[in-house]
């Protein structure tokens, strides 16, 4: 199966629908990138490597999270994310969703 167009995408406010934490997309990879290992041990659950994959800072943490597409929803709170490398990847939340740094958008 080909790489299918990513739901989500960097800046998007998501929640996870299993631990149900909040957090913001930082990147996108369009199948699962990291090793063997780390989903033989990580990813429970099984979700397909083929279909995206999502790097999210999680809010109220310094935590990052690698996780499924089909473990995320979209957040429509557009309450902030407290996050310390927030500044880092945006430059501020506008319309209930973050703008990456250097966009001009």
């Amino acid at each position: 199966m080909p790489d299918r167009v990513a739901k989500f995408s960097p800046g998007q406010l998501i929640r996870h629908r299993l631990f149900g934490y909040r957090g913001v997309v930082a990147d996108v990879d369009p199948h699962f990138s990291l090793s063997q290992d780390w989903y033989d041990q990580v990813a429970r659950s099984r979700p397909r490597k083929d279909l995206p994959w999502y790097h999210v800072l999680v809010h109220g943490s310094d935590q990052h999270t690698y996780v499924a597409e089909r473990n995320l929803e979209a957040d429509g709170s557009a309450e902030p994310i407290d996050h310390p490398e927030i500044g880092q990847h945006f430059s501020g939340l506008a319309d209930g969703r973050y703008r990456l740094r250097g966009s001009v958008n």
